[in-house]
């Protein structure tokens, strides 16, 4: 009787996730109802049996993917085709460069615009930090960021340097004369390594 309680179960939970779940989804829909658009085949006969062989579908582009570039780009007529792959493309982009230029609102001081204008040779160019590091403004805060998260590391478990951080954060003066002090290379000293 429990075997048949669970079977009994088991039938409904499922019948839940059916309803629940749509069956098909919009692209195996497609897929199912429409051949491929572009499907090249040759039959082949190898060693007295014929085989179908698909050739891969090989697609040319004409599009000026340059954006505000330094230099202007010849005439449509003179240029070339480039083969692209996945194992040239950053030497593709780095050869192309990209680039570029607009304004935006500024929000780090709320007066004016920010103007932006960079080129991107890969596509590791393409990330937050990297786009952040070339812009001026962004750049100066993403340095403090890690320079805080380095320093954050640096503090953990150690409680002499916590608490000279502590001292230095409440005292304002300590503060500004350490502001204005020039920047040494050599930021941790041993004064804050806890080993008092």
């Amino acid at each position: 009787m429990p075997s048949t309680g669970m079977a009994f179960l088991s039938i409904n939970v499922q019948q839940k996730v059916n309803m629940l779940m749509p069956k098909d989804n919009s692209q195996k829909f497609i897929a199912r109802n429409r051949a491929p658009r572009v499907q090249i085949e040759y039959d082949v006969e190898i060693y007295g049996n014929e085989k179908k062989i698909e050739l891969p579908f090989v697609m040319g582009v004409m599009a000026d993917l340059s954006g505000k570039t330094k230099e202007p780009l010849p005439p449509v007529a003179e240029r070339k085709f480039l083969d692209i792959d996945i194992d040239n493309f950053d030497e593709r982009m780095q050869a192309m460069q990209p680039g570029v230029a607009f304004a935006v609102p500024d929000t780090l001081t709320r007066d004016g615009q920010l103007m932006v204008n960079m080129t991107f040779e890969c596509m590791d160019d393409f990330s937050p930090d990297a786009i952040a590091r070339k812009v001026g403004a962004l750049s100066q805060l993403l340095e403090a960021r890690t320079q805080l998260a380095n320093l954050q590391t640096y503090m953990d478990g150690k409680a002499g340097a916590e608490s000279l951080v502590m001292k230095v954060l409440q005292d304002k003066a300590l503060l500004n004369t350490l502001a204005k002090a020039p920047r040494e290379d050599s930021v941790c000293t041993d004064t804050a390594t806890g080993d008092e």
